[in-house]
């Protein structure tokens, strides 16, 4: 037998899956206005992705071309493997929860849930059924039977989410979610987010809930007047794979001994605000090793420390950049 005969067979690289969303050069103009300006993005499958700006950023613009309700001046945008807007492609694997979505107010809860089921391809008696179970998700099933009209906005908003996670899609759009909700209503409904994120779906979030989008989402793209100023994980527009941040109930700071620690790549102190921040190379040390490290120099200088976090607060970061 020749050499080459018995030569194993090495198996090909497989591709990188296809996000879940892609969006390439994306503009989009209303008349002279320019809402988006060549936005490009993409958002992996699985997890939370939130997008990040002030009114007039292009949050709800981009949202809509997602969903396939805006078509771009230019550019593509790709959902799940299709071009958006492609409906017979996309039934019953894209939900969407617009911001202003409004429920038919004749009809009662349950027939209104039932009629997107059918619109989703289901006949009446499974429509009926998945309605039921959608209703239930969102704690609503026992206001079946009152018309959408009488609803307040907190219930409305549930049952909007019920619909939106109709047959369970694999990606769910949400603008504003919380948006007008009581903290209670607000809290439960972020809960619901968490539970789908477990069970596989990718759930993209527009919001100006800063707190909010912290909390749920593993990546997020910060957009500033139609363009991406920054995108990636949490912790990476945190910062908190790069930085650590102490408060300190004292303004005496012993800066050379910090600066002689290795893991210490810079660090600055607000003496007013008493906030030292201290910089540290990702690809060479991790946060919790420069917490421990400064921990150390501090507490043998009995300096005081009120808190310590990794990063900075979302909000501090976005306000950096747009």
């Amino acid at each position: 037998m020749s050499e080459a005969a018995i030569q194993p067979t090495l198996p090909l690289p497989s591709a990188a899956p296809e996000p879940a969303v892609l969006l390439e050069s994306v503009v989009k103009r209303f008349g002279a206005t320019l809402a988006v300006d060549q936005v490009s993005l993409q958002i992996p499958g699985g997890g939370v992705y939130g997008l990040i700006g002030p009114n007039g950023a292009g949050k709800t613009t981009t949202f809509s071309m997602v969903c396939g309700f805006l078509t771009p001046t230019s550019g593509a945008v790709r959902v799940l493997g299709h071009r958006a807007g492609e409906v017979t492609a996309l039934r019953g694997r894209l939900g969407a929860l617009p911001q202003d979505a409004l429920l038919p107010a004749n009809d009662t809860v349950g027939d209104a849930v039932a009629f997107y089921a059918q619109l989703l391809g289901m006949a009446r008696r499974q429509a009926t059924a998945a309605a039921q179970q959608a209703l239930d998700r969102v704690g609503m099933s026992q206001w079946c039977r009152v018309r959408c009209g009488a609803l307040s906005h907190g219930m409305a908003k549930r049952v909007g989410l019920a619909q939106a996670f109709l047959g369970s899609p694999e990606l769910v759009l949400l603008d504003e979610p919380t948006a007008g909700l009581d903290p209670k209503s607000a809290f439960q409904l972020r809960e619901f987010i968490k539970q789908q994120r477990t069970e596989g779906h990718t759930i993209v979030i527009s919001s100006h809930n800063l707190t909010e989008l912290e909390e749920l989402c593993d990546s997020a793209a910060i957009l500033d007047h139609g363009r991406v100023v920054a995108s990636g994980s949490m912790q990476e527009l945190t910062r908190a794979v790069a930085e650590v941040r102490f408060v300190l109930a004292s303004d005496a700071v012993p800066e050379d001994g910090l600066r002689a620690l290795p893991c210490v790549e810079a660090l600055t102190f607000d003496r007013t605000r008493r906030s030292l921040v201290v910089t540290f190379s990702p690809g060479k040390h991790e946060a919790e090793e420069v917490i421990a490290e400064v921990l150390g120099v501090l507490l043998a200088a009995k300096v005081r420390i009120s808190g310590v976090a990794k990063g900075r607060k979302l909000e501090e970061r976005v306000m950096e950049l747009v």
